[in-house]
């Protein structure tokens, strides 16, 4: 790590332990250390990627959509037919139409969750207002799904850096937890009002027109980060299992699962070391909090990470997600 950064993190554990009235101890001030390190390293990765994914999604819009007067699904879409209809300025509406969404964010999904999704779309919104982003293209073909497929590596990457800059996602995970409807069924129907809407007030080319803009933007969101509404099945294998456990059951409030094994390499006569091996499964959304808390423990654990398509019973849908994010 950079070393002045390294040196503020020290001075944030010794000030840290001061508040708490600890004693001095070298072992555990050097793993409050590192963990603070793995903590700041992970979310300035996350930043990063949420930066990325704010170029791309603007580039997508001032690029492509907007001057064409184009549509695409969701919040965004909403902000965008205002736009076309009012003159009212496009940055202004996407930090207006997503604040109620933020604010369920807060409340149904968690505080660390609903800051950077603050920080993503306000992000966005001086994007969109600030950088002069050329107009590509005059072709509606290519402006469909150009525009859908930049906005949509935009949200992907955003969802990726732990965040949203389109609400439509939490009011579905919202919707799903409280229904027996899937986020993706949530999504299409707040989408197939959007289209009808468009169509009735604007025209029938533009509503599909922007179909293909939202098919586009939704393939990329898949492509990457391989469906929002997807479970991960998690297997690590640590020599530090047990802490690990512990980590996943009282930090992120997920149960886990136990596994008996042996060590399979091993040469011919040597005796097979029995260890554990934890499995959990949780949202694709806690993905980046667990491996951070894995990585404080243990910076060589194997991770296999596995799209699970659905889940049922056990802890994953009966507990919040905000447990994950004190």
């Amino acid at each position: 790590m950079i070393p002045f950064i390294k040196k503020i993190i020290i001075e944030v554990v010794n000030l840290r332990n001061k508040d708490k009235k600890l004693p001095p101890s070298s072992a555990s001030f050097d793993k409050s250390v590192r963990n603070l390190e793995v903590e700041v390293a992970h979310e300035i990765s996350e930043l990063f990627i949420l930066f990325l994914g704010v170029l791309s999604a603007s580039f997508g819009l001032k690029g492509f959509l907007m001057p064409s007067g184009f549509l695409d699904g969701g919040v965004t879409g909403i902000s965008l037919m205002v736009n076309s209809l009012s003159g009212f300025s496009l940055s202004l509406l996407l930090v207006v139409f997503n604040l109620p969404f933020l604010i369920l964010a807060y409340f149904s999904i968690g505080k660390r969750f609903a800051v950077k999704s603050v920080v993503g779309i306000m992000l966005l919104a001086i994007a969109v207002a600030l950088i002069p982003f050329p107009q590509i293209t005059d072709d509606k073909i290519l402006i469909a799904a150009f525009g859908g497929l930049f906005l949509g590596l935009g949200i992907g990457l955003a969802i990726r850096g732990g965040a949203i800059i389109d609400g439509t996602e939490v009011l579905a995970i919202y919707i799903s937890r409280n229904t027996s409807l899937t986020v993706g069924n949530v999504i299409l129907l707040f989408n197939v009002v959007i289209f009808m809407t468009a169509a009735y007030i604007l025209s029938t080319e533009i509503a599909l027109y922007a179909i293909l803009t939202y098919f586009s933007a939704s393939k990329t969101v898949d492509f990457v980060i391989d469906g929002i509404e997807e479970f991960m099945g998690i297997t690590i294998i640590s020599e530090h299992n047990e802490e690990i456990r512990q980590a996943i059951v009282d930090n992120m409030g997920r149960g886990c699962t136990i596994f008996k094994a042996e060590k399979g390499f091993a040469k011919e006569g040597q005796t097979r070391e029995p260890f554990n091996v934890v499995y959990t499964v949780i949202t694709r959304l806690e993905m980046s909090k667990l491996k951070t808390e894995v990585e404080k423990i243990d910076r060589n654990a194997f991770i296999i990470m596995t799209s699970v398509k659905d889940a049922k019973g056990g802890m994953i849908k009966k507990k919040p997600i905000k447990k994950f994010d004190k």
